[in-house]
Parts: C-alpha cells; structure tokens; sequence
C-alpha cells in the first residue's frame, strides 16, 4: 500500500491552491474547477470544492471544521520560508521553534484554518531520518 495525498475539502477551491501555490512554489494541477493537486515529490496535498463531497457519500466532510490534522511539508529552510511567507499568512500559531524530536517548526493556518506545519531537521538523528 502507498499513502497517495490528503484531500483538504474547501468552499473556495481557487482561494486555496492560491494560497498552497504561494506558500510550497508548487503549482498546482487542475484536473476540474473543483479539483487541483499540489503535487510534492513524495506526496500530494488535494484540493477539492465542496460539490465533489457527494460523489464520495453526501455531507461525509465539511469545509473549514478541522481541528484534528497538521499538512506537514519538510522544507530546506524554516526559518528563511517563515520570512516568505509574513505577507501570506494570516494566522502564525507558533514562530519557528525547535521540537523535541530535532525538528525546527513553524505551525500556522490557512485560510480555512487548517494546521500547516513546516519544518527543518535541525539534530543529526533527524537529518538522518529526513536524508535522502
């Protein structure tokens, strides 16, 4: 089995590959107004417009109600990605800081609140968990 993408439900599809383009410099690829994927070398954040929901199971998933799940992207440079991205923001929830685990992390929303954490192995264990 290979874990293919997560699929972010959203009432403003454009709203939101804008703001996942900006943020990763990925663009995205539409495959319907209602349907784009940020595809990242190993794995792929979905975007997909609240009239997908009943193809799937009807009122299965609603738009802006997660409070349970972090969009994690490893990046180079926590630190300089933070500065990038004071004009997109709007929500910080943590500066970057360094974790316990040896990663830097810099937590903030986007604009339908979900938790993005993007973050840089800063200790030799978690570089090497990271090496590839």
């Amino acid at each position: 089995m290979d874990f293919a993408s997560i699929r972010i439900i959203t009432a403003d599809v454009a709203r939101l590959v804008d703001f996942y383009e900006r943020a990763t410099g990925i663009p995205a690829a539409w495959a319907t107004e209602d349907f784009a994927e940020i595809n990242a070398p190993s794995a792929t954040l979905a975007l997909a417009g609240t009239r997908t929901v009943p193809l799937f199971a009807p009122g299965s998933a609603h738009p802006g109600e997660n409070r349970s799940v972090i969009i994690e992207f490893l990046v180079a440079d926590v630190d300089a990605v933070h500065r990038n991205l004071t004009s997109l923001v709007t929500e910080f929830v943590a500066e970057p800081t360094t974790m316990p685990w040896g990663n830097r992390s810099l937590l903030f929303r986007d604009p339908d609140g979900n938790l993005v954490n993007f973050f840089t192995p800063v200790t030799p264990a978690a570089i090497a968990k990271f090496a590839r």
